[in-house]
């Protein structure tokens, strides 16, 4: 499982999806599917088309990666996780080919989904990509609209060591035909999306340059969340728009949702303004979204998020010094394939540490992580666990603290 175990997992080909697929079928060619990558943002970009989808009232299929409580959180149908019995059904009369095929753990979990997808007959589906995009398992999916949310670091040991590079992997994810929406304008790769959707003939927009923010408001109050009035082409778009996912990054999210939705429009489906306020308010309910700045408790102020790269790091240390406080406690940990040093670096110096170790084989040692901590002056202490390293810094936080919990995806699931 490469979330787990890490590049020895990682399969650099469609061998084995493409042998799936016709073992299994092809269900993937039975519905359309909306295709998104990109190193930041996918996850919630997919949630939250998803809602707004089924709060139009179409069937809604919806896969994505990882999940943090249940596996089976990554396949979903009108927000309802996949049955057990179908989990294990699906390996039952396969077993024999996945012993011959030795596919991957997310090759695997891909041919489950678009079994199960196919079977129960969605009207659409939202897919995200696993990494990648050119050579990712989902990269077989029949589009309807390719999505690509923002290029940053992340994965560099197989998608390239260059922002450009990577966005060329990334960008395999665009079709003949297919309508492109671009979250974020990049300009040292901007180029890579036009060429790319040219040659495939391909109509291509940047949200970022249709949309824009005039306001926006974060409260804690009742929990995390965001009102935001945007503007489309300078005209007057949608007012107090709430969306539940209290993260800042949200705000990029929210021009990439909401120029997909323009698209799908343009497309036939019909996405009303109730539809998309209705799927913001509810992302949370109809999808099962976990951690992304997730209320943990009050007494004292804990919250969690999953950013765990240089870009996604970065927002969160943005965000916490939007967040009052007389103390900032973090319990942190990493997995050893990121840039550490690059993270560690741009932490908020005043915070009190608690490293811990996620529960995974490719979680860096606490100790290590501890070491490193002490070359960029962060203060700290070394705990046996995520959960242990939570209690001590919720034992230690005054009334007036703040506890924030992430680092990785992992660190974020031992505790939601």
């Amino acid at each position: 499982m490469f979330h787990r175990v890490g590049a020895a997992a990682y399969k650099d080909n469609l061998d084995n999806t493409l042998a799936l697929s016709k073992l299994t079928g092809a269900p993937e060619q039975s519905f359309p599917s909306i295709h998104i990558a990109g190193t930041n943002g996918k996850g919630s970009v997919s949630a939250l088309l998803a809602s707004i989808l089924q709060s139009a009232g179409y069937k809604t299929a919806l896969f994505t990666s990882p999940h943090l409580r249940d596996f089976r959180e990554r396949i979903r149908i009108n927000g309802k996780m996949i049955p057990k019995g179908e989990v294990t059904a699906f390996v039952s009369k396969y077993r024999n080919a996945f012993e011959t095929l030795q596919p991957s753990f997310f090759e695997m979990t891909f041919a489950l989904a678009m079994d199960y997808f196919a079977r129960n007959k969605p009207d659409i589906a939202v897919v995200e990509t696993g990494m990648g995009g050119r050579l990712d398992s989902t990269n077989i999916v029949r589009s309807i609209l390719s999505i690509i949310t923002n290029i940053g670091s992340d994965h560099m040991a197989f998608l390239g060591d260059t922002p450009e590079k990577i966005a060329v992997e990334k960008a395999g994810i665009i079709k003949p035909g297919v309508n492109v929406v671009i979250g974020e304008t990049q300009s040292k790769i901007d180029q890579i999306f036009i060429q790319k959707s040219a040659e495939a003939h391909a109509d291509i927009v940047f949200a970022d340059q249709q949309m824009d923010i005039e306001h926006f408001n974060f409260k804690l109050h009742p929990s995390p969340h965001l009102t935001m009035e945007i503007v489309r082409n300078n005209v007057e778009y949608l007012k107090q728009l709430k969306l539940p996912l209290g993260g800042l990054y949200q705000l990029k999210n929210t021009l990439t949702v909401l120029e997909s939705v323009e698209q799908l429009r343009n497309s036939g489906y019909t996405i009303t303004e109730a539809h998309i306020y209705e799927g913001f308010n509810n992302v949370l309910k109809n999808t099962g979204i976990l951690g992304r700045w997730q209320l943990l408790s009050r007494k004292p102020l804990t919250l969690c998020d999953t950013a765990h790269n240089i870009n996604g790091i970065r927002e969160v240390v943005r965000q916490l010094r939007f967040i009052p406080c007389e103390q900032l406690h973090v319990v942190f940990g990493m997995v050893a394939d990121k840039e550490i040093d690059q993270i560690l670096e741009i932490l908020p110096h005043t915070a009190i540490y608690y490293f811990c170790k996620p529960d995974i084989p490719r979680g860096l040692d606490a100790g290590e992580l501890f070491d490193k901590a002490q070359d960029y002056e962060l203060n700290g202490s070394l705990w046996p666990s995520v959960k242990e390293a939570l209690h001590a810094a919720q034992q230690a936080a005054g009334p007036k603290d703040l506890v924030f919990v992430g680092g990785s995806t992992f660190v974020v699931a031992e505790v939601v």
